[in-house]
């Protein structure tokens, strides 16, 4: 076995006992077919209010911008799907993954370990590792490394696990083998456009960020838009609609993960329990998640908008 084999080998064993459902790889190099999508994204306006969309453009299209001398870029999926579906009709909903630890604690914690295998196995190697940190296109690189295709919602999907994952990426300056990206399989399927019902896909493969009721629920923070009013569908943190709704995820299993397991008074939360949260509750049920993101303030801004 070649060294370039045996490190290949080693990335994806290590990615495995670590947890991750899927591992791919792809050659670090300038995104020159994303470049006119997201000018021509960001020059709609569909990044909305989130300003820093438009910084380090660059940075976005090229790895080697974020680590000098970068050859690969390795995608990872760690599977985030609940055993139980906390979305009821009539109750107040958040989206599935903010319901237990902060996702960026639990899986940057993976990576450095990650990194630190490499070292000791491989030697020095230089590279930087992500997990929605920085200016990472990271489903055109899972794409590009074979773990699944760009839905019409915009989101990565993988044909064994559907949707449900977060993604995460080392970029590093090893020589590996590279995956070979697969074909959509979408086909004439549009239920996440039919079913958004903010009319956040105004085409398939293109999500208007500034319509979508999690950029409305956790970006926005500023009043959220009269012409949502009635459409929210009684999401307070993130939207999970365009992905309920999507055949693959029939596929969903159950994650293992145990620090993404919800608080336990928080399955038992009714509407009244979260009209009347105080910020004593909000800090002692969130005090590790995600939702902290939107602050106590902007959860009761987001419960008073829906309940109307």
């Amino acid at each position: 076995m070649s060294p370039i084999e045996k490190h290949t080998a080693f990335i994806k064993d290590t990615a495995k006992s670590l947890g991750f459902d899927f591992c791919g790889i792809a050659k670090a190099e300038y995104l020159q077919e994303e470049a006119p999508r997201v000018e021509n994204w960001l020059n709609q306006n569909m990044h909305g209010a989130m300003g820093y969309m438009e910084n380090h453009f660059d940075m976005r299209l090229d790895p080697t911008k974020l680590v000098p001398g970068a050859k690969s870029v390795v995608s990872l999926l760690y599977n985030y799907y609940p055993e139980q579906d906390l979305a009821k009709d009539d109750n107040f909903k958040i989206a599935k993954y903010a319901y237990g630890k902060d996702y960026h604690f639990v899986i940057k914690d993976k990576l450095k370990d990650f990194m630190h295998a490499i070292h000791e196995n491989i030697g020095e190697v230089g590279g930087r590792v992500f997990v929605d940190s920085a200016p990472v296109l990271e489903r055109v690189w899972a794409q590009k490394s074979g773990l699944g295709w760009i839905g019409k919602n915009s989101l990565l999907l993988n044909k064994q696990k559907g949707s449900f994952f977060f993604i995460a990426e080392l970029i590093i300056d090893l020589d590996l083998i590279y995956d070979s990206p697969l074909g959509d399989f979408c086909g004439t399927c549009t239920k996440c456009i039919d079913a958004c019902p903010t009319d956040a896909i105004p085409v398939p493969y293109v999500v208007d960020g500034s319509k979508c009721i999690s950029y409305y629920t956790i970006e926005l923070k500023d009043s959220i838009p009269p012409e949502a009013k009635g459409k929210m569908e009684d999401w307070v943190f993130g939207c999970d609609i365009c992905q309920d709704v999507c055949p693959w995820n029939r596929f969903s299993t159950p994650h293992t993960e145990p620090a993404f397991s919800p608080h336990p008074d928080m399955p038992e939360m009714s509407k009244s329990d979260w009209t009347e949260l105080t910020h004593e509750v909000f800090q002692e049920i969130f005090r590790k998640s995600a939702i902290k993101r939107t602050k106590y303030s902007g959860l009761m801004r987001n419960i008073d908008f829906v309940k109307k």
